[in-house]
């Protein structure tokens, strides 16, 4: 079995309902925001939406984008890995050292067309991150550029890929790679007919 099988998420996973995977994903924000000790108000403040959407999120009602991942989980002081976990893995996570390809976390942002597959142990304290990005054709983080601490870098590993840094474009084919500051405003999206999928890493700082 070459390496691209290896990368692939098994059929029952891909078939998991999305509605069950807002739900799940509203669950852990929830913990993680109580766990805190934060309000609704203080996470929608810090995050800059309001405490009406914030709170759809949080029930299940609404998929967030990757670029509204993105500012919640800096709202509540976490990298998105640790949004990857379930609540009673939390605190077992940060011990592990070795995530099997069965036990990967996968969010789907189905509305834009973009999934992020764990390859790493979900841990809320881990500085470093590593994802299977995966785009449908047309799938996009949106117009609105993104930003959040820390830097990431990638490969490009199938298909095409338009990223946007900072207001400068490039196209990224299969074997490129890309490295920039995450502070730094950014966007992407699948620009051909197939798949896009990128190797792609996010460290904290």
């Amino acid at each position: 079995m070459g390496a691209d099988a290896d990368l692939e998420i098994d059929d029952a996973r891909a078939a998991e309902p999305l509605a069950d995977m807002d739900v799940r994903l509203g669950q852990r924000i929830r913990h993680l925001r109580k766990a805190r000790g934060l309000s609704l108000k203080e996470v929608a403040e810090r995050s800059g939406f309001s405490i009406s959407f914030f709170s759809q999120i949080e029930r299940g009602l609404s998929s967030p984008s990757v670029r509204v991942l993105a500012s919640l989980a800096h709202a509540l002081n976490v990298n998105i890995g640790s949004l990857f976990a379930e609540d009673d893995e939390a605190e077992d996570a940060a011990a592990k050292i070795v995530v099997r390809k069965s036990e990967r976390k996968v969010l789907s942002f189905w509305r834009t067309g973009i999934s992020k597959e764990l390859l790493t142990p979900a841990a809320s304290n881990a500085r470093l991150d590593v994802y299977l990005v995966r785009m449908d054709p047309g799938g996009t983080t949106g117009e609105e550029s993104y930003s959040h601490d820390g830097e990431e870098a990638g490969v490009v590993l199938q298909g095409e890929m338009e990223l946007v840094v900072d207001g400068l474009t490039f196209v990224l084919r299969e074997g490129d790679g890309f490295r920039f500051e995450s502070p730094r405003p950014h966007s992407f999206r699948n620009l051909g007919p197939k798949m896009c999928r990128v190797l792609w890493v996010n460290a904290r700082f």
